[in-house]
């Protein structure tokens, strides 16, 4: 059985094409931190009180403009989306890609500037394919990451 929430920390989930929703929601059980999935599409999420399913309007970046206005210090966002995770990087969020993959003060600008090259070589003719499939090991190190984040943030706040 899982513990109380903590007031003030929780997940948010830019949840359109997030592989590790149910990743999310085990760690978050585990934990007893709210998660909050925001889509701008219907679909279920477990009907459970540490879990929310918010649906903006389907505007370009609507998602992320709500995730980047309910980000703050106690919360954990998880995306795949670089620009998204620089505005939360900004408002001190501890920002997580889907494989695991922290994003910080220290590596967002190079994602960033990483995620404008290959636009521009797409642009170009120059690149083909997208990112390499989705793997186990991905998942996990998923799981990993998130379960150190929510140590590590519920130390911070304490």
């Amino acid at each position: 059985m899982a513990a109380a929430p903590e007031p003030g920390v929780h997940i948010l989930v830019d949840g359109d094409a997030c592989p590790v929703k149910e990743e999310i929601y085990k760690v978050a059980r585990r934990y007893a931190v709210p998660v909050r999935v925001v889509t701008n599409s219907y679909y279920r999420v477990p009907a459970e009180p540490l879990i929310t399913k918010v649906v903006v309007g389907a505007g370009f970046d609507e998602v992320d403009d709500w995730i980047a206005e309910a980000a703050g210090a106690r919360s954990i966002v998880v995306t795949a989306d670089i620009l998204l995770a620089d505005r939360c990087v900004k408002v001190g969020s501890v920002v997580l890609g889907p494989t695991g993959r922290p994003f910080d003060a220290a590596s967002i600008g190079n994602a960033v500037a990483t995620r404008a090259l290959m636009a521009d070589l797409r642009a170009m003719d120059q690149t083909s394919g997208g990112p390499p499939p989705f793997s186990k090991t991905d998942r996990s190190r998923f799981l990993s990451a998130l379960d150190q984040a929510i140590v590590r943030l519920r130390r911070t706040i304490a």
